[in-house]
């Protein structure tokens, strides 16, 4: 069902790696969780399979899902009409996905693009070959995708059936080692050897002197255009599938991207190249006539992308945890925040309310106390969820670490550390707590948004 922003309605944070046993098997409890509580959205990293650091941001598909959700997967079967019917539905990715995941685990997990030279620029009869060879291989990966998709599906029942909507996130770039890149290389900028000529990231600005450059390779947008955007079409048709809501990170993007010469080793010498994001959006909204997108508009924003973002009726975001300046106009005060937006505690890339408070010096402390109208003897992280629950943001999302009133210990990703993230787990007691449900309950109840049936 359609995805009602006017509604106000409170959230929790949580990627599935990140339930007791790091996957599906405990959704069913969580769900139940999230009705005792109150909470009626439940927000997502990306779902896809992660490289060697587990970072969701940087998948070997954008499509597949990772297997690792699953404890168990079936074996295979030959006889499942379902499944049939799965692999001629999803082949658009999933055949070359398959096979690309095969060719990786033979080739001992190397990138794509060290692979032999048949294999790396996808000579017919040497694909063909080698499918024959390892056919086996090749149709359990698709089975695997296959018990993903039937989990899941199963998922979406129980949530719909206790009023909860699911809203995902989809990265904006994609991994160079990834089926995406090996598929369809015209669709990026690479070279003859299947390198970026260009490489993804952001300029410098106050947070980083020498800015972040991410090495993700660059969409060929002109080959995009002429192929009428249809792998973007196709992949934001996927999300919609899987979710009620849908985050796309770093949206200005789609605006205009920083361009990186791939031999630079950091992000400083770039410049901004204009994308035809408009005319991508313009694209989907003939066959929708709501687009179910949350725009990632943090940091700088240009008015450009408030443009973009205001023509296709969009909510960005606000994050609390960056309120607490000296700047009357900062969009992140409470003050400020209005009803079209997804409103945070603070996100996956923030260390927890508890954490992040625990950081500030005297007076920074004291700035939050006076925003906060807080009294001597409240607690700092029910003061930011209340404040967060009573902006008149309409969806208001609180990552779980917060609602559990965990340290520093807990945080999900420090941005530019690039060892110990996203492998954060609820401790097992979490969700039979007793007291837990019914104070967020209280919450969400005093806050005048929507509560579970």
């Amino acid at each position: 069902m359609p995805y009602e922003f006017s509604q106000r309605r409170a959230g929790v944070l949580l990627h599935p790696t990140s339930l007791p046993s790091g996957t599906l098997d405990d959704a069913d409890a969580w769900l139940d969780f999230m009705q005792a509580s109150g909470l009626s959205v439940w927000q997502v990293l990306p779902l896809g399979v992660p490289q060697a650091d587990l970072s969701p941001y940087q998948c070997l598909s954008a499509f597949a899902t990772n297997p690792a959700l699953l404890r168990e997967i079936p074996e295979y079967r030959d006889d499942d009409a379902g499944f049939a019917e799965f692999c001629a539905e999803e082949a658009h990715w999933l055949d070359d996905y398959a096979l690309f995941v095969t060719l990786k685990e033979y080739h001992d997990h190397k990138a794509w693009y060290d692979w032999p030279t048949p294999y790396k620029q996808r000579n017919r009869d040497a694909l063909a070959q080698f499918q024959q060879r390892h056919g086996r291989s090749v149709q359990e990966i698709r089975w695997q995708q296959y018990q993903l998709h039937r989990r899941w599906r199963e998922l979406q029942r129980k949530a719909q059936a206790r009023n909860i909507r699911l809203f995902g996130d989809m990265p904006i770039f994609v991994a160079h080692d990834s089926s995406d890149v090996w598929a369809c290389p015209r669709r990026f900028l690479l070279d003859r050897d299947g390198q970026p000529t260009w490489v993804t990231g952001v300029p410098p600005d106050y947070f980083s002197e020498t800015g972040q450059r991410w090495g993700n390779p660059h969409y060929d947008w002109d080959y995009h255009q002429q192929e009428g955007f249809q792998w973007w079409l196709a992949r934001l048709s996927h999300h919609f599938r899987w979710f009620d809501l849908v985050r796309i990170d770093h949206f200005r993007g789609l605006q205009a991207v920083w361009m990186i010469p791939a031999d630079e080793p950091t992000a400083e010498n770039g410049h901004w190249q204009k994308v035809p994001g408009d005319a991508l959006l313009a694209s989907l909204k003939k066959s929708m006539q709501h687009l179910p997108l949350v725009a990632e508009d943090l940091g700088i924003i240009t008015p450009e992308v408030k443009a973009l973002k205001k023509k296709y009726d969009l909510p960005g975001m606000a994050v609390l945890q960056f309120a607490f300046d000296a700047f009357e106009d900062n969009p992140h005060k409470p003050v400020n925040i209005t009803p079209k937006c997804a409103a945070y505690t603070g996100t996956h890339d923030n260390d927890t309310t508890l954490g992040w408070y625990q950081s500030l010096d005297h007076s920074s402390r004291q700035r939050v106390h006076e925003m906060l109208h807080m009294q001597p003897g409240d607690d700092p992280v029910d003061a930011m969820i209340d404040t967060l629950f009573h902006t008149r943001a309409n969806l208001a999302v609180v990552p779980m670490q917060d609602f559990l009133k965990l340290g520093s210990e807990a945080r999900m990703n420090t941005p530019g550390v690039p060892n110990g993230n996203w492998r954060w787990r609820l401790p097992p007691q979490s969700l039979s707590t007793p007291d837990l449900p019914g104070h967020i309950l209280e919450q969400v109840i005093n806050s005048k948004r929507k509560v579970t049936p």
